[in-house]
């Protein structure tokens, strides 16, 4: 992620790895290591401010990029971190600030403004350069599926176009005009097949299938624009039962793409329905759409994803849960929040806070072992 655009917060950058196991944050004193499942601090590294950090799924492998506050952390260059023996595999060095960076088992990516790079990340020997349209923000979406590997970027700097690119054979894939505003914020499915893309309006999320281009749903996030911090689909094999967004709003939204089938397939069956375009009808439609309200201050950026999704019978006439997804959430403010999102068979919601915690404060078992002796 890019970093934080508040000077107050003390997160810089945050991401989860590629099966969400592990998350890792960067901090102006350098970069920490979690464990998603328990929350605790794994790796710590204090050498300075980092703006990018990525993992690549639970290996020792960091691709890391400073803030430039000291000449050894540049934000033009890009470091291959080992974890186990705290040093550095590779460096790669660019003209221009490193914007954004991600990684799966068979492709890098490196983004800067005007281009980006892609590299067979084993012998890291460069594979293509994608001349861009002007991408300040190094906004960009990666599966780390390799059936689909696609990488997505603005097409355009005044529309909302995505360019989807397929890093595996080299070549475009498609173009989407999702939006009538410039895009800000982008994400693919974990297999790859769907992307949703938010605009800098940030009142409607488009969801796309990739292999046909074409837009599949539309939810209404609000009635006022609102900045997209980020969008995260539930895991998934075919298509996600679930999509969740963070705003400057503060609020939490999930989408249930499911729920949506069978009202789509209800409506088209009325009268009202056959002369009513799905689009419309999809934005229009709210029963889907569940919201936790004040989940974060407003104006604080943060990160969510949905780390799991669990489904149960509904053997009774009860209102006992017949879906629940686990949503995690970390605050550029430096706390990690994580909610049970229950769904029963009425279509009715329950936000439970499980966990939070503070992400900069959290110690090592270590060293709580050596403050306890």
């Amino acid at each position: 992620m890019a970093a934080s655009s508040s000077a107050s917060n003390p997160i810089l950058c945050a991401s989860f790895n590629q099966d969400n196991s592990c998350f890792v944050i960067g901090t102006k004193d350098g970069f920490r290591i979690f464990d998603s499942n328990s929350g605790r601090l794994l790796y710590e590294r204090v050498i300075g401010a980092f703006v990018i950090v990525e993992m690549l799924f639970s290996s020792s492998l960091l691709a890391i990029v400073g803030a430039g506050e000291q000449a050894s952390l540049s934000p033009r260059r890009l470091c291959l971190f080992n974890t186990q023996t705290g040093t550095a595999l590779r460096e790669l060095n660019f003209l221009t600030s490193i914007l954004s960076v991600c990684v799966n088992r068979k492709r890098l990516i490196v983004v800067l403004q005007g281009k980006t790079f892609i590299y067979d990340i084993n012998s890291l020997v460069i594979l293509d350069t994608i001349d861009t349209v002007p991408n300040s923000k190094g906004l960009c979406a990666f599966s780390p599926c390799l059936d689909g590997c696609f990488l997505a970027l603005p097409a355009s700097s005044t529309k909302g176009s995505v360019l989807v690119y397929n890093v595996i054979d080299l070549h475009s894939h498609c173009e989407i005009d999702a939006h009538k505003s410039p895009l800000a914020a982008i994400v693919f499915s974990s297999n790859g097949m769907y992307i949703a893309t938010a605009s800098e309006q940030g009142t409607l999320i488009r969801v796309h299938s990739v292999s046909e281009a074409t837009k599949s749903y539309s939810f209404r996030r609000g009635t006022y624009p609102s900045t997209i911090f980020s969008l995260s689909f539930g895991p998934c094999i075919g298509l996600p039962d679930i999509l969740v967004a963070s705003s400057s709003s503060g609020s939490i939204h999930a989408f249930f793409l499911g729920m949506a089938i069978d009202q789509r397939s209800k409506r088209s069956s009325s009268f009202l329905g056959s002369i009513i375009p799905n689009s419309v009808g999809d934005a229009l439609d709210a029963t889907h759409h569940h919201i936790l309200h004040n989940a974060v201050p407003p104006g604080v950026k943060s990160y969510v994803v949905v780390r799991k999704v669990d489904k149960v019978a509904d053997v009774s006439q009860s209102k006992s849960t017949t879906f629940r997804a686990t949503i995690s959430i970390i605050t550029y403010n430096g706390y990690f929040l994580e909610y049970f999102l229950d769904i029963n068979h009425l279509n009715e919601s329950c936000w439970t806070l499980d966990r939070e915690f503070n992400l900069v404060t959290a110690i090592s078992d270590s060293e709580s072992s050596a403050t306890s002796s």
